[in-house]
């Protein structure tokens, strides 16, 4: 077993060491750090109008309806041919 014989633990108690707390608090810089650069970059976002979102999600609804009509289809027809052959 290896004895910790290293100089200037300073009397830590609670087995903290110095890196220890020296990482949390460095570990919670970042953090803050992260938080204050995520808070400028969402500042440069171009936000989209009312207008460009409205027609946005109606494209995009109009599209899903569209794909559903078709694959129903499809896969009605898949269906009834398989149904004949197998009858």
């Amino acid at each position: 077993m290896a004895k910790n014989t290293a100089k200037g633990s300073g009397g830590q108690q609670g087995g903290e060491t110095p890196e220890t707390t020296s990482g949390v608090a460095s570990k919670a810089q970042e953090l803050k750090v992260f938080f204050e650069e995520a808070q400028v970059e969402l500042k440069k976002v171009t936000w989209p109008s009312r207008k460009e979102t409205v027609t946005t999600c109606a494209a995009v609804m109009i599209l899903v309806a569209v794909m559903s009509l078709f694959l129903g289809l499809v896969d009605l027809g898949l269906s009834k041919a398989v149904e004949i052959v197998l009858s």
